[in-house]
């Protein structure tokens, strides 16, 4: 393992804090950075993002791509876990913190705001990202890709209907630019060049050889990236940390309860955890390009829902380590 690798928690950490401080000495950066968007996709973190997600895509071969089908169970796994539990039960813990548990210290109105965010959370699970999570925990890189792609057509199809069901609301706009281009960006184009790649390198020793060149970038890439996330909204978080404390506290028990049931389950049903470990994470990972768009264009930018969906990206990567973390550390279990 690289330096990198060995202390990554600690590096995030580094990151979480220069982001915050970056916010908060160099607004104006920030400002600039946020203003490169295109379709609610960042395009400053989408070049890193892009950088995280080649090295992975490298190690795709085209050729054992029509034997991932003979490993149904995990694919399985994914789609129940993210489309028949996950949203149901992130507005469950919505409701039972906002209209309960936190009653007293959150008004009724700002917990609607709350819930709504946390459902288009629940609803939105991840593209991008789960393919460092899954080369970090040395995941099957053309299953991997197989279960995204598969996960992304059933988002165009269901996230608009259950996210209508469950908030109430029947004239939610999917915004298409959003997907289309986040598709493109995070799954597509570091597809291409990785098969592309192969081809130039020609064996798989060269292959092999390079992928350990680059593979620190993916890193770096990601450190880069909580940086400018956590600069994005590090003045949301000098500003309400109460308020996000508490958002937090039902996508925390969320992300650990979703990874663990199908964690779970891949390990009763004896799947590999080459497949156990990306099919995990991929429920407890969110597509928060996604949530955020359809919170700001549905209640505004300055909305709770908005906000809810903001605390989201702030807790992902930290959770997403400390489960990488525990999918390393019980790999033996399923050998």
């Amino acid at each position: 393992m690289s330096i990198f690798e060995r202390y990554l928690s600690f590096w995030i950490a580094l990151a979480m804090a220069g982001g915050i401080i970056l916010g908060s000495a160099a607004p104006e950066l920030v400002t600039v950075i946020a203003a490169t968007e295109v379709a609610n996709v960042n395009l400053v973190v989408a070049v890193l993002i892009w950088a995280m997600v080649y090295p992975m895509m490298v190690g795709v071969d085209p050729r054992s791509l029509k034997n991932v089908v003979k490993e149904p169970k995990g694919l399985a796994i994914t789609l129940v876990v993210n489309w028949l539990i996950k949203p149901f039960t992130m507005a469950a813990l919505g409701v039972l913190f906002f209209r309960s548990v936190f009653s007293d210290f959150i008004a009724d109105e700002d917990a609607q705001q709350y819930i709504a965010g946390l459902i288009l959370l629940g609803a939105a699970p991840c593209t991008a990202m789960v393919f460092v999570w899954s080369q970090l925990t040395r995941g099957d890189e053309s299953y991997t890709l197989l279960q995204v792609s598969v996960n992304d057509v059933v988002m165009v199809f269901a996230f608009a209907p259950i996210v209508a069901f469950l908030l109430g609301v029947t004239d939610i706009e999917v915004p298409w630019g959003t997907l289309v281009l986040s598709a493109g960006l995070f799954v597509a184009l570091p597809l291409v060049a990785g098969v592309l790649t192969r081809r130039r390198l020609g064996s798989a020793e060269r292959i092999a050889i390079f992928r350990g060149k680059i593979k620190p970038w993916s890193i770096i890439g990601l450190i880069a990236t909580v940086v400018i996330l956590f600069g994005l909204q590090g003045q949301v978080i000098l500003d309400r940390p109460q308020v996000i404390a508490l958002i937090a506290v039902p996508i925390l028990i969320q992300s650990y309860g979703i990874f663990v049931l199908a964690y779970t389950a891949a390990w009763a049903l004896r799947v590999p955890h080459r497949i156990a470990a990306p099919c995990a994470l991929i429920g407890t990972s969110n597509f928060f390009e996604l949530a955020v768009a359809v919170a700001i264009s549905l209640f505004g930018l300055n909305s709770g829902a908005a906000l809810a969906t903001v605390v989201g990206v702030l807790v992902e990567v930290p959770v997403m380590l400390s489960l990488v973390a525990l999918a390393n550390g019980t790999r033996g279990r399923f050998e």
